[in-house]
């Protein structure tokens, strides 16, 4: 099923922009694989007719990722923990810098993919990144990618003398479903 030709405009009312983390260490077992959700996002898709025409483009605010589960560790997350993990994200790993990505190459994988390349910006840094969208029934989407921290220049978050480090590789994911097309009544 192919995204009909049109521009959707996607927020968190739409769907869930998300960012799962893992830990590593001789400590791995004190700290959490962290879900985190971005509260403040949004993503616009041009869809053309022509599926190699179709752009994406993507902003967030980094100010704006939420805790919203932490599994594994010794002892669960408390409210003062997640406070500390959001300030820690902003400040020391995003360093407060606009998160933006544009599409420069869309492809038809199949009937139900689009494969989508392009450059994330991310902690002051662009770099190309690759991911699949996946196109359901009902207009969903979804999509992931794997963010190489370092690659953006930043250095995984780490404590107890980096005996408890977030893994480099942090996996990004969106789940939403289009809204009607601008312009249009219905998809």
């Amino acid at each position: 099923m192919a995204i009909q030709a049109g521009t959707y405009t996607l927020t968190p009312e739409e769907g869930t922009l998300s960012v799962r983390t893992g830990r590593t260490g001789a400590a791995a077992k004190a700290g959490h694989d962290l879900l985190l959700h971005v509260t403040d996002w949004e993503a616009t898709i041009e869809a053309a007719a022509d599926p190699t025409q179709t752009t994406v483009a993507l902003t967030a605010d980094p100010a704006s990722l939420r805790v919203r589960e932490g599994t594994g560790g010794m002892q669960e997350l408390e409210e003062k923990d997640t406070a500390s993990i959001r300030e820690a994200i902003d400040t020391d790993v995003l360093r407060k810098q606009d998160i933006a990505f544009r599409s420069t190459r869309a492809e038809p994988a199949d009937d139900h993919r689009l494969h989508i390349a392009g450059d994330l910006l991310l902690a002051g840094a662009s770099h190309p990144i690759e991911f699949d969208l996946d196109i359901g029934d009902g207009g969903r989407i979804s999509g992931r990618a794997v963010v190489k921290q370092s690659d953006w220049g930043i250095k995984p978050y780490s404590i107890l003398f980096g005996a408890l480090k977030v893994a480099d590789d942090v996996e990004v994911e969106i789940d939403a479903t289009l809204p009607a097309a601008e312009g249009t009544q219905s998809r």
